[in-house]
């Protein structure tokens, strides 16, 4: 197979550029601001393609770690200490070097050169060896995916070196840009993110944030699924391109849940029963003329393994331009690069799944089931932080954490909750049965929103309030009233 490689790749020549690298090496040496410069871009000596070069590399990199000035006596008493020296030129050519250029000049622009060079190396090298293990019989293809997986996002975070790097100055003006979006209508929910499909959960959010993993969890039959599918149908209804993968429920049971969502249509009509009269069916079409625009792609494959998730949703970015994804649910993904116990396995699961977010610049939105030990506990039941089934990990790594609670799937009366009169009267003239806790929240405070459940649609909807005066309880037993939709984050 080693010979396969050699062949594939010594046909041809390598991506390189000679000349740049000595300009690069002779403006670190003579200039301490390309010094800096070259080196928040090359990291790895292998950038460099001629060897004698990596050595020039490697020596400058350990006088700069030690702090010791990069100069050509510096340079050629390190490059002596470890044996390099003459095997480089000598000082005959560290003196060439600095005599090619007459300034750190477009240093930054060479030195990017440089690298797409390196990578262009890279992947020629892991092609040839994945193309090699195409040939052996003995290769599982899922370990070859999930190799090909691990060597192209290795190649990928060398591309993504520096492009978050920004200002302060200009992370200010951002963050002032959107407060003048939450400020710009206090009668309205002003968004900084894509819509979560509910007024009152908007206004506690400004929307999903890009880059963030949002973790929406419940026990089963709670109704996950149906607020993550009104999540959907919102975002695709403002032309916002949404990917979900379904591990559970088939592509046909989604569809009828959305129609079930977005129309007058109950789920048993769409499901079991059919239409009993005529106008129903010109109703249903002329909906389904107006749905079929929305931008969703769904996948109900039973993919279950992250590292093919992960090249889907990356597909899916590059081809249908995804703003969303949403999975359905974490405890049915598997990572077969994990040899070890579910615990770590689910762990790796999140950690991945929050990379994925950060590089493709979408929420990722993954349901998640919580453990029994909620159903054991006395009073009202509602869940808590360590409820979350099978790794803390996914407490670390998400920046949103949704608890489901509904009172009557516990047979409970939400007017005998031990919520004090104030709560209390606020949840029977909302109407609310339903309530969405946020347990974390990164990017804001902790609290309550209330939702109603519409049983015969499956479906959770804004709870009409005439007054408006209150949108949230910050705990089940301390209400505040809101006045606008930043009030939220000044709770003590």
């Amino acid at each position: 197979m080693q010979q396969f490689k050699e062949a594939l790749v010594n046909n041809l020549i390598q991506p390189q550029s000679l000349d740049l690298e000595c300009a690069v090496l002779g403006a670190m040496i003579v200039d301490n601001k390309g010094l800096d410069e070259a080196l928040m871009i090359i990291r790895n000596p292998l950038v460099f393609y001629k060897q004698e070069h990596q050595h020039i590399f490697i020596a400058i990199q350990k006088l700069n770690d030690r702090g010791n000035p990069v100069d050509l006596l510096t340079l050629s008493n390190e490059l002596k200490s470890m044996k390099q020296l003459e095997n480089i030129g000598g000082d005959y050519y560290l003196i060439s070097l600095t005599q090619s250029i007459s300034s750190s000049a477009h240093i930054d622009f060479h030195s990017r050169i440089l690298l797409q060079k390196y990578i262009k190396r890279k992947i020629i090298m892991f092609n040839s060896g994945i193309t090699a293990l195409c040939y052996d019989d003995s290769t599982d293809v899922f370990d070859l995916l999930d190799r090909w997986q691990k060597e192209f996002d290795n190649v990928n975070d060398l591309t993504s070196r520096g492009r978050h790097t920004v200002s302060f100055k200009d992370a200010l003006t951002h963050l002032r840009e959107e407060i003048e979006v939450l400020s710009s209508n206090k009668d309205e929910v002003q968004l900084v993110g894509k819509t979560t499909g509910f007024k009152r959960t908007d206004k506690h959010t400004g929307g999903y944030r890009n880059q963030n993993l949002i973790i929406i969890a419940a026990r089963p039959g709670m109704g996950k699924t149906s607020k993550v599918l009104k999540t959907i149908v919102e975002n695709v209804k403002r032309g916002v391109p949404v990917g979900m993968i379904s591990l559970e429920m088939s592509i046909h049971e989604l569809t009828a849940r959305i129609v079930a969502i977005d129309t007058h249509f109950h789920l048993k009509q769409l499901l079991k029963t059919g239409f009993e009269k005529l106008s129903y069916f010109r109703s249903f079409d002329k909906d389904k003329q107006r749905m079929e625009n929305y931008k969703l792609i769904v996948d109900d494959g039973g993919t279950s393994d992250i590292t093919e998730i992960v090249i889907m949703a990356k597909m899916w970015k590059r081809v249908h331009k995804i703003e969303m994804l949403v999975i359905d649910y974490i405890q049915l993904l598997g990572d077969k690069s994990v040899k070890g116990n579910r615990e770590a396995e689910v762990a790796s699961i999140s950690r991945r799944l929050k990379m994925l977010a950060k590089e493709l610049d979408i929420p990722v939105i993954a349901l998640s089931q919580l453990s029994r030990a909620v159903e054991t506990r006395g009073g009202s039941k509602r869940p808590l932080l360590s409820d979350l089934r099978e790794s803390g990990a996914i407490e670390q790594d998400a920046d949103i954490i949704e608890f489901i609670y509904r009172p009557e799937y516990y047979k409970l009366d939400i007017t005998e909750e031990d919520y004090e009169a104030e709560s209390q009267k606020y949840c029977v003239r909302l109407g609310a049965n339903s309530e969405i806790i946020y347990a974390k929240y990164r990017g804001g405070s902790t609290g309550t929103a209330l939702l109603k459940w519409v049983g015969d649609k499956t479906k959770f909807i804004d709870v009409e309030d005439d007054n408006d005066t209150v949108d949230y309880i910050d705990s089940v037993k301390h209400p505040i009233p809101l006045g606008d939709p930043l009030t939220v984050f000044d709770r003590d």
